[in-house]
């Protein structure tokens, strides 16, 4: 595989065509790297798909109709199966392609850019994966209210397709969702995004999420996407919380020298 280290010309700059092969290469390693999750998940498909389908089996005790998945096709099954895996093997793989994430958006890291690398990696994994724990969590919850509106003695027979469609669109916005200060601060760090500019944006930053909640979150209501997007909002502020005390530090252990105009001699 070729490497993935930028060419660059003597001034520094890259060729369009050298950032499309380094993403192609990115890609590569990040969908091996869940595909091979995904075997994993396929050989423990079973116990998966029973956690999963957990909160249906539980609004079935006590209630006179049948609530659980059908399958309408002959290959849904498989599909099912197939969608599992690979949204197991997307978490099994998230230091994989978080890292590869992180080393597209900063290219050239320097050695102070390339610890900041290995932090991001630290501190995005566990958040993503608090997000997913937290969304599945929270699916029994979604799930009860949802069917809750099923009269009583009715059948509520779920599309497997669309079942596993609900879930699995739940806890991956979530598992997104908790990164969001992760790269934030990342991104001040190395000197691209300052506090000042996150706190300038805030309104555009706040109407980008509620887009994006109203695009992950699987049911058409607004309390779902609001439920999704409130946690957002807050770890958005947050992190312009962190963003600003991290430049304040910046500031505050910066040269005197560089705040010299070019027409005058420093005191270097």
């Amino acid at each position: 595989m070729p490497s993935l280290r930028r060419q660059r010309d003597p001034e520094g700059r890259m060729s369009l065509g050298d950032h499309l092969r380094e993403l192609r290469n990115r890609i590569t390693i990040s969908a091996i790297a869940i595909i091979i999750g995904g075997v994993l998940g396929w050989i423990y498909y079973d116990q998966v798909i029973n956690a999963l389908t957990k909160p249906l089996r539980e609004l079935q005790v006590g209630r006179e109709g049948v609530v659980n998945i059908n399958f309408a096709g002959m290959t849904d099954a498989f599909a099912l199966q197939l969608t599992t895996s690979l949204f197991v093997g997307l978490i099994v793989a998230s230091p994989v392609w978080l890292f590869q994430i992180w080393g597209f958006i900063v290219p050239g890291l320097t050695k102070k850019e390339k610890l900041i690398a290995r932090l991001f990696v630290v501190a995005a994994v566990p958040l993503f994966l608090a997000g997913c724990f937290f969304a599945f969590i929270m699916v029994p919850k979604a799930v009860a209210v949802l069917l809750g509106f099923t009269p009583d003695g009715a059948y509520n027979l779920q599309d497997g397709s669309q079942y596993l469609n609900f879930v699995l669109k739940f806890i991956v916005a979530f598992g997104c969702a908790f990164l969001l200060p992760v790269f934030l601060v990342a991104l001040n760090l190395v000197g691209v995004l300052s506090a000042q500019a996150m706190l300038k944006g805030w309104r555009p930053a706040v109407m980008i999420i509620l887009v994006f909640a109203a695009i992950m979150t699987p049911t058409p209501d607004a309390y779902t996407m609001l439920f999704l997007a409130s946690p957002m909002v807050l770890l958005y502020f947050a992190s312009v919380g962190i963003a600003y005390l991290l430049d304040r530090r910046k500031q505050e252990h910066k040269p005197d020298w560089l705040d010299v105009p070019d027409d005058q001699a420093s005191a270097l």
